[in-house]
């Protein structure tokens, strides 16, 4: 298949191969990569529970009582109780009347958007929304209307064109690159005005905003005005799997109609229970997620002092623009070889010309370990002109 090999020559070229290395330890701030003890910069695991006693105590639990896996999806095997439980807990922890859990966070935004809309239907989408999302939106073969980020004049102007029956609103709550929040207000404002449904994905603010970790609605108070919002169980509640929250009918909706449930075996009891331990930690122990915002809001200020464009970034997400796409991972290599660890985001995850670093902070990063990191990316920053 020489058409691959030529494929993978263009994107070396360009600066876009990838390559996977090996973490060598469990996901903390300190790991291990390559055989290389680096400081974690790169990982979603905001509040480091991934490797947190209680959650790999709750999974050796289920494990021995209920087996290693489900057997199948949860309309052909039966529904474990632990999935009902879990669900309780993310309904209560959104202020939600129901849940539902998917195995993935693509697949439960792919499936919720391709069940939900349809031929005749509109969806007016974030420009900068995750990949999931602009998927599903294809899936569902509705109408989709990408409007500039953040932009809610050209928001209001596509739908007051609009004249489709059923109408979608859907935004990151916190965006994934940019690790800037999605205008809430604003956007429940609109869905209210033009009789829109409102979908957040809360992938990267659950467990991070809001007093309780309720995500970006719980950051607004406007819980009550979503009305479908999608979330994790692999970023800062440190397991697997994803949710949807919302009303008992589209519970019930999706469990008739969402594909990527009914035709997909449910997730493993083990990862189920850390979800519940996961959630329960969050609840019993606020500090982790005010170490989190201090370590953020430390970090952050440093990298402005040192003159980095940090792109708008509000959150624990601090991407680093370099521009162009070889730059970046050559930036990530310097660091690297200095002993950190993060990652360079290239097209398509991002646009043409704005590659960058992305950097994550967690609870758990030591105050030297982030003044360690500081020193050696002002050195690379410098080294390159970037600074």
């Amino acid at each position: 298949m020489d058409f691959l090999r030529e494929q993978l020559a263009a994107l070396t070229e360009k600066g876009l191969y990838r390559t996977l290395r090996e973490n060598q330890g469990p996901p903390s701030a300190a790991a291990v990569i390559d055989g290389k003890a680096v400081v974690h910069l790169a990982s979603n695991n905001y509040l480091g529970l991934a490797n947190h006693p209680r959650l790999k105590a709750a999974a050796r639990e289920a494990l021995e009582r209920f087996g290693a896996g489900a057997g199948a999806s949860r309309l052909i095997s039966g529904n474990l109780s632990l999935n009902t439980r879990l669900e309780d807990k993310v309904a209560k922890v959104k202020k939600q009347e129901s849940a539902l859990l998917f195995s993935t966070g693509y697949m439960a935004n792919t499936g919720v958007l391709a069940a939900l809309m349809e031929e005749g239907d509109a969806i007016f989408s974030d420009a900068l929304n995750h990949a999931s999302i602009v998927d599903g939106c294809r899936m569902s073969r509705a109408q989709t209307r990408v409007y500039p980020h953040k932009d809610m004049d050209a928001l209001e102007k596509a739908l007051a064109k609009s004249r489709c029956r059923r109408r979608l609103i859907v935004s990151d709550g916190i965006f994934s690159m940019d690790g800037d929040i999605a205008p809430l207000p604003d956007l429940v404002n609109l869905a209210d005005r033009y009789g829109c449904m409102l979908m957040v994905d809360d992938a990267h603010a659950t467990g991070v905003l809001g007093a309780r970790g309720g995500g970006t609605g719980e950051h607004f108070a406007l819980e009550d005005r979503v009305d479908i919002t999608v979330g994790t169980l692999g970023k800062a509640l440190g397991g697997f799997g994803a949710f949807i929250a919302g009303a008992h009918s589209l519970r019930e909706f999706l469990i008739n109609r969402a594909r990527p449930f009914i035709f997909t075996t449910a997730l493993p009891p083990a990862v189920i229970a850390s979800g519940i331990a996961a959630l329960e930690l969050l609840e019993e122990e606020p500090a982790l997620r005010a170490r989190l915002w201090e370590n953020t809001a430390f970090f952050r200020q440093a990298m402005e002092r040192l003159g980095f464009n940090l792109l708008g970034s509000e959150t624990q997400i601090i991407p680093v623009l370099v521009g162009d796409a070889s730059v970046a991972m050559e930036m990530g290599e310097m660091l690297f070889q200095e002993g950190v660890f993060v990652q360079g985001i290239r097209p398509p995850a991002v646009p043409q010309g704005s590659s960058r670093l992305r950097i994550t902070i967690m609870a758990t990063h030591e105050r030297e370990a982030l003044e360690f990191a500081l020193a050696a990316l002002e050195k690379a920053g410098k080294r390159l002109g970037i600074i």
